[in-house]
């Protein structure tokens, strides 16, 4: 699934899109470095890791000296890590473990300077528990610098449109507002009881504040982007194909699994324009936090 998506479902296997998320992935990766604070000699440790491009960006900004352990749950993703890794001529620098964000058994106590996420926690069940492993791994005084998506509007609009569908008569409402009822409540949760119980959806970016301070993080700081922008989707096609969260089904799959054939006439003529038009316009949501293990009382900061 997350390979799957990653490597394919997130740009729609488009060549004229993937450049484009690209782009806007390294933006991303780029703050989370910028919020790090690495230097030469440091250990740094990727959870979720992916493609690599948060160890691969980082080694081109430090040098040589860095190390880098990246973990995934995929086996897949970090084989084609670690086969960028050679081609890029870093293998020497990188370690590959495949392990949960919330089970590092992998990594040893006190062992890192810097821990590093890319929308990793947002699918985490238990982040008090993957935010302690990544007190346990640092050294005192080593730093997180995480990047997470906050999904949690989405979920609230997709509840607000069925609250608005149930209490109102199907004779009073566009024929389309049920079907995109449909297609939203595929993609997240649309009660709060699946809301409560998801985890891209259960949290906010406050939330996170208070779930590394629980586990022990001190000199806390978040900062919550919202970024509104022209849609970068090149046409319907690719809009068919891709989804907006691994988790999520890609809107032709939805189409053809719960749709019918005038229904799905409906739901693109509607739809379509709206997507093919360039002044469209997309919003994402990223929180960045940053924060520090405690140092004992009197110790270096490293």
């Amino acid at each position: 699934m997350w390979s799957e998506w990653l490597l394919h479902r997130r740009h729609a296997d488009d060549p004229r899109w993937r450049p484009v998320v690209l782009q806007s992935v390294e933006r991303y990766v780029d703050r989370v470095l910028d919020n790090a604070s690495l230097g030469p000699g440091m250990q740094l440790l990727d959870v979720g890791s992916g493609e690599g491009l948060v160890g691969f960006r980082a080694i081109a900004r430090v040098g040589v000296t860095l190390q880098v352990q990246m973990t995934d749950v995929s086996g897949r993703l970090l084989r084609h890590a670690e086969q960028r890794a050679a081609e890029l001529g870093v293998r020497g620098q990188c370690e590959f473990f495949q392990c949960a964000a919330d089970e590092l058994q992998c990594i040893g106590d006190d062992s890192i300077d810097v821990v590093t996420t890319r929308a990793v926690l947002a699918y985490v069940a238990d982040k008090r528990r993957a935010l302690g492993e990544f007190l346990r791994v640092l050294k005192p005084g080593g730093r997180i610098s995480l990047c997470e998506p906050v999904f949690q509007d989405d979920a609230l609009s997709t509840l607000a449109l069925k609250a608005l569908l149930d209490s109102r008569p199907a004779a009073g409402l566009h024929p389309f507002m049920p079907l995109l009822h449909r297609w939203k409540a595929a993609q997240y949760p649309d009660t709060a009881e699946k809301m409560g119980k998801s985890p891209i959806c259960s949290y906010s970016e406050r939330d996170l504040v208070r779930l590394a301070q629980a586990a022990g993080f001190e000199e806390l700081h978040l900062e919550l982007h919202i970024d509104v922008a022209p849609t970068p989707i090149p046409d319907w096609q690719a809009f068919l194909n891709s989804s907006p969260h691994p988790l999520a089904p890609p809107l032709s799959a939805i189409l053809a699994e719960q749709f019918s054939e005038e229904e799905r006439r409906l739901f693109e003529g509607v739809m379509r324009p709206v997507v093919e038009n360039p002044r469209s316009l997309v919003t994402d949501r990223a929180a960045y936090l940053t924060a520090r293990k405690p140092s004992p009382q009197g110790s270096d900061s490293r």
